[in-house]
């Protein structure tokens, strides 16, 4: 479970950090700024896309995070549900940048799944 909490916590960096800013290098001298401007251009649609992503992920890893760290305490394996979540984020936030609403909606809905099952393993 450890390798997935981590796995997860790598993903909200990458999210948080380095997706939204690759699609964002127009910017990139702005970052470098007291930022007493606001920042000077628009953000790139997929740049505005990956940080939606993230407020998304952002909305749901704390519960991931709570019922990882319940299980381990519990002992109760979740390790399989614990993956499919992960890998359905990590096909939200491709599918989310790459523009595909229905597939992104449905692997939205399969995290869900994913963390409502994990709730239910431990009671």
């Amino acid at each position: 479970m450890t390798t997935y909490i981590i796995a997860a916590l790598l993903l909200a960096l990458l999210q948080t950090w380095l997706i939204p800013g690759s699609f964002n290098m127009k910017n990139f001298p702005w970052l470098g700024t007291n930022r007493d401007e606001p920042m000077p251009h628009e953000l790139t649609v997929m740049a505005g896309r990956a940080m939606r992503a993230n407020t998304n992920l952002q909305e749901t890893l704390p519960i991931f995070l709570a019922l990882a760290l319940l299980s381990m305490q519990l002992s109760i394996d979740i390790t399989g549900l614990a993956c499919w979540w992960l890998a359905f984020r990590v096909g939200h936030v491709v599918t989310y940048i790459a523009g595909f609403a229905r597939v992104r909606t449905l692997l939205w809905l399969g995290s869900i799944v994913c963390l409502v099952m994990m709730a239910l393993a431990l009671i």
